[in-house]
């Protein structure tokens, strides 16, 4: 009776937490059908707020150019963050092992007010150097794509280090152990079994490393300059001057392409899973097939 109990309520309380976290997405997504410019006030159903979304160039070029940037950091927080996850769980101890994992985990438990600030003085203090020493001023630091791309880059690999880690710990190390022993290369190993077994959670350290970007506003607001406004800053202007219903209408859009992308990628894996148990279902048959034709003959 107690479990009944303790199910049902485990039952209600879940029940109460998504509604909490998709009643609200469910009523933009409805709102944004809404021909008042009331966003609040339903005024009928109309598509119009999209087409005036689709015309409007400020927000579409935010939305670019936050998408460039969001893919490109996560493309190279992903390599980054998988040597570091891959040195952190294969090497056990080395020299700085200590001082190395906490500077990879600093950017996920720093603020990014503070983060934000001590890149924005290390991209200065760079700009000067170089200036100091060819004479000309370093335009390519000038703050804009680049700087969001390392700021973006840095707090994203720290995430994806520790999704890789995590993974790999998990992983039993027997048939990498296995492929030394038949003579392997560790590059071999590492491209070959090593890689393929993680890349699952490469592919979640990517997403998860998109997301971050694409939701970062302090560390983007330091290191962001004239003409290089991403999507963030954009709506955070916008709605500080009040409501719009093309906000409504931008982020029905994102819902719609975050979800897609997370079902196809989901289906994905798991097809991939079950490959990969057939395969190896399939293996083990082979294998007591040949130890019960060895005992037979």
């Amino acid at each position: 009776m107690a479990n009944q109990k303790m199910s049902w309520f485990l039952k209600i309380m879940l029940f109460i937490g998504m509604a909490f976290l998709y009643i609200p997405l469910i009523i933009l997504v409805i709102y944004s059908f809404n021909d008042s410019r009331l966003v609040t006030v339903w005024g009928g159903f109309s598509t119009k707020w999209y087409a005036r979304l689709l015309n409007n160039s400020e927000i579409l070029e935010a939305a670019w150019l936050s998408l460039r940037i969001a893919v490109v950091s996560s493309f190279v927080a992903v390599i980054l963050g998988t040597l570091a996850g891959y040195a952190l769980a294969r090497i056990k101890r080395f020299r700085g092992s200590t001082l190395f994992a906490g500077m990879v985990s600093a950017p996920m438990v720093m603020p990014d007010v503070i983060t934000g600030l001590s890149l924005l003085l290390l991209i200065i203090q760079v700009q000067g150097m170089i200036q100091s020493i060819t004479g000309n001023p370093a335009e390519w630091l000038d703050r804009g794509f680049f700087t969001i791309f390392l700021g973006h880059a840095t707090l994203c690999m720290a995430y994806i280090t520790v999704v890789i880690r995590s993974r790999l710990m998990e992983l039993d190390q027997s048939l990498e152990e296995a492929a030394m022993d038949l003579g392997a290369r560790p590059l071999k190993i590492f491209f070959v079994i090593t890689l393929p077994l993680i890349a699952p959670a490469i592919v979640s350290g990517f997403l998860l490393g998109i997301t971050l970007s694409l939701d970062d506003l302090v560390i983007t607001s330091f290191l962001s300059g004239p003409g290089s406004s991403t999507l963030p800053q954009v709506i955070f202007s916008k709605i500080k001057r009040g409501l719009d219903p093309q906000m409504n209408v931008l982020a029905t859009i994102m819902i719609a392409i975050v979800g897609t992308l997370v079902i196809v990628i989901n289906w994905y894996m798991m097809r991939q899973a079950t490959k990969r148990e057939r395969e190896t279902a399939e293996a083990e048959r082979q294998e007591k097939l040949a130890v019960e034709q060895a005992i037979y003959h």
